[in-house]
This record gives structure tokens, C-alpha cells and sequence, in this order.
């Protein structure tokens, strides 16, 4: 993987360089997926760029923004076969008043099944935070 600009007190930055674990899904030299450590749903995943950018309102979040595109398509697709979901929702945030909390560029990408509750809050589900280990070779293997 090629080096990008990291941000030392970022959570992301530090799973991003191996410092901080995660259960990766995808990975190519610009862009990365893992699953989230407190899901919203079986499978729920984050797609971030390598590239330290706070937001998409950030000076120079174009051009990461291009770069994970393709890694956003193929984390779909990786979900959406290998969880059998009959939809795959796209949730994200820019600065705090919109509800983010890293502070590092993300994608939240949800399978969901067709009779699947309406997502109505960011409660972690207690069953998918258990099931992270068999998800995460379901998704890898």
C-alpha cells in the first residue's frame, strides 16, 4: 500500500497503518473497508479513504472522495452477495452538528433485508457486535 497523510489522534488513521484493529473486508491502495465494531446491522461496514480528510466539506477532500468511489461499489457488492441483502443503505455525516463523531472522512454501507425495521437511530446491534467474527470470514473467506 502507497503512504497517505495520516492524522496521529485518529482512530481511523491508527486502524488504517495497523495500529488499531479492525476486521478488514477490502483493501486497495487508496481506500479500505472494515466492519464497524458496534453495528447497526449484520455486515454494517465502514468504507474510508487512506488519505486523512476530516469531512467532505475539508480543503482537499475531492480528490480522496474520487478515490474510494470504487472501493464504496465493490464493498456493496461484497455485502450485498456475501450476506444475501436485498438492499445495502449509505449513511453519512459531516461535522459534529450532522452526527459524526471520527472525524475522518466514512461511509457507513448496511445490508438490508427486504423486511428489515426502518432504521431510526445509531443503536448499536447487540447480536451483530457478537457475530463480527463469523461475519468477518463470511466476508473474507
Amino acid at each position: 500500500m502507497t503512504e497517505h497523510s495520516a492524522d496521529s489522534s485518529c482512530i481511523f488513521c491508527a486502524i488504517i497503518a495497523g495500529r488499531a484493529p479492525a476486521r478488514f473486508i477490502y483493501e486497495v491502495d487508496d481506500a479500505c473497508a472494515f466492519l464497524d465494531a458496534n453495528p447497526l446491522r449484520l455486515g454494517h461496514t465502514l468504507v474510508v479513504p487512506r488519505r486523512h480528510v476530516r469531512d467532505l466539506l475539508d480543503e482537499g477532500a475531492a480528490e480522496p472522495l474520487a478515490a474510494i468511489g470504487p472501493a464504496l461499489h465493490r464493498t456493496a457488492l461484497l455485502l450485498k452477495d456475501g450476506l444475501v441483502a436485498d438492499g445495502i443503505s449509505v449513511l453519512q455525516a459531516n461535522g459534529a452538528a450532522a452526527g459524526q463523531t471520527v472525524f475522518h472522512l466514512h461511509f457507513h454501507l448496511l445490508p438490508r433485508p427486504a423486511n428489515d425495521v426502518p432504521l431510526t437511530d445509531w443503536t448499536p446491534n447487540l447480536t451483530a457486535r457478537e457475530s463480527l467474527p463469523e461475519t468477518h470470514h463470511t466476508l473474507t473467506s
